[in-house]
């Protein structure tokens, strides 16, 4: 595939792709989503390597890790990258003011539980607070974002179907 045409693909700038290609800009979580979908794909791809592929046990400390600065956010893959799992489980630390810097929608169904913290879902438009111990599930069709309206960390597991991120 050509740069243009990934550029195309995922809405993004030939120049940006250019940069992050030739390891002169770093990209936000927001733009490998675009990419990952683009090269049909999910975001773990790109962090993975062969020995994430297939684990049954993950001990703490040794989950694949991405931190995304734009976002304020790490993300740790529960179930690693590979190509023939259904779903895929993340746990996510969210630092205060932290957000996924735009509404997503993509094929496949959500569900979160929060750990602690506070965090706010927008779906559909419409702002949803949550705090430990409260859950959320929606197709993922619909337009959706989140945030940390917090001044502490929040934590919670993420589950989507089909991997996404």
């Amino acid at each position: 595939m050509r740069l243009r045409e990934l550029a195309e693909r995922a809405e993004l700038s030939e120049s940006l792709l250019s940069k992050l290609e030739n390891e002169k800009a770093i990209p936000s979580l927001s733009s490998l989503h675009r990419i990952a979908i683009a090269l049909d794909t999910n975001v773990s791809w790109f962090f993975s390597g062969e020995s994430d592929r297939g684990q049954i046990v993950i001990r703490k400390g040794e989950r694949p890790t991405i931190r995304s600065r734009s976002e304020r956010a790490t993300i740790e893959n529960i179930v690693p990258y590979g190509m023939g799992h259904l779903l895929q489980a993340l746990i996510i630390t969210i630092e205060p003011g932290g957000s996924s810097q735009g509404a997503r929608e993509h094929l496949g169904e959500e569900a979160g539980y929060i750990i602690e913290g506070e965090f706010e879902l927008i779906l559909d438009g419409s702002t949803y607070r949550l705090s430990a111990g409260d859950s959320f599930n929606f197709r993922s069709e619909r337009p959706h974002a989140y945030r940390n309206p917090g001044n502490r960390p929040t934590k919670l597991i993420w589950v989507n179907t089909p991997p996404t991120l």
